[in-house]
């Protein structure tokens, strides 16, 4: 790698070039993962990737004038001092938030480098092209906002709101409240059963520990294998497995935790008070998220978690 000091003139705008045609792909990644979700957005990117087109053949016209027809291949992996990004633009699905700060980022380094790139140079038309794309660059903000105000209209943001509320329901709550539902309840038979069966908080805390981390690989694995999402939209399935499998783990050692107390049936009544507290958890997020009135959502979720609970004292006293 070379330092950005060490470049000399034909580098400096050698690299520009590159950076614009970069950025400018960047941008035309963005507006391709979000057309289908997010219209309004992409077209907003499309504009963005024409501007540093735009640039790049300014900075390739000035280049040609100068140094001829060759262009050396020189790009910010090759110069010290360019932070590394990962690759967002092939991520499906994107996220549109991340997508947009991830933009502003890139004006403001863009900007940066112009004006240190104006700085080492000694040719007056070059120093004057740099500033130039430097504050085009500082000013793409007040580019970006003004498309956005001609573009997302109100009912275009409101939709686009409405389709990032639903992706986030897809990909991350429903797969989060199966997993909390199934390992705050399908733990409780097993806990309870050791606990009165053995009446030894430490053996009940293994059991309910296997239980909960059991359940949790469990649900992971089945969530990522139910389908890829890229029909119902449901994000990546290694995404969804990992949101499902923790939350279904923690739902287990909510109620499994209480047993490290050496008294058993304080440590029995804690659990039982936390399982309450889980249970009426689940019921408002279902209410919260799945438009499920909050009493029919308690009652389904508070009965079925009482009978399991009551099998597992039946079946460990038996």
């Amino acid at each position: 790698m070379k330092r950005f000091a060490d470049l000399t003139e034909r580098e400096v705008l050698a690299l520009s070039i590159s950076n614009e045609d970069e950025d400018s792909r960047i941008y035309r990644g963005f507006a391709e993962g979000l057309r289908t979700q997010y219209p309004a957005s992409a077209k907003v990117f499309d504009e963005m990737a024409d501007e540093e087109a735009r640039h790049r053949t300014m900075l390739f016209d000035l280049y040609r004038t100068k140094f001829g027809e060759y262009l050396p291949l020189i790009r910010r992996q090759d110069v010290k001092g360019f932070i590394a990004k990962k690759a967002l633009w092939l991520m499906e699905p994107l996220n549109l938030d991340e997508v947009r700060k991830y933009a502003e980022t890139m004006e403001f380094e863009a900007e940066r480098f112009y004006r240190r790139a104006a700085d080492t140079t000694r040719d007056a038309s070059t120093r004057q092209l740099l500033l130039e794309l430097a504050e085009v660059e500082s000013g793409h903000e007040d580019i970006a906002h003004k498309l956005e105000q001609t573009i997302l209209t109100p009912s275009a943001r409101a939709k686009e709101d409405e389709t990032a509320r639903r992706m986030f329901l897809l990909q991350y709550v429903q797969p989060g409240l199966a997993g909390l539902m199934d390992g705050s309840v399908s733990t409780l038979a097993p806990l309870f059963a050791a606990a009165f069966a053995t009446h030894s908080t430490w053996e009940t805390f293994l059991v309910g520990m296997a239980a909960s981390v059991g359940a949790g690989i469990s649900m992971g694995f089945a969530e990522a294998a139910s389908d890829d999402g890229s029909l119902t939209g449901r994000g990546a399935p290694w995404l969804r497995g990992s949101v499902c499998g923790i939350m279904t783990t923690i739902g287990g050692v909510g109620h499994t935790l209480p047993y490290l107390i050496p008294n058993f049936w304080t440590a029995t009544m804690v659990a039982i008070a936390v399982v309450a507290l889980e249970l009426v958890a689940i019921s408002y997020i279902r209410y919260r998220y799945m438009d499920t009135p909050f009493l029919s959502a308690a009652f389904q979720v508070v009965l079925g978690g009482t009978l399991v609970f009551l099998a597992g004292i039946l079946i460990g006293s038996s």
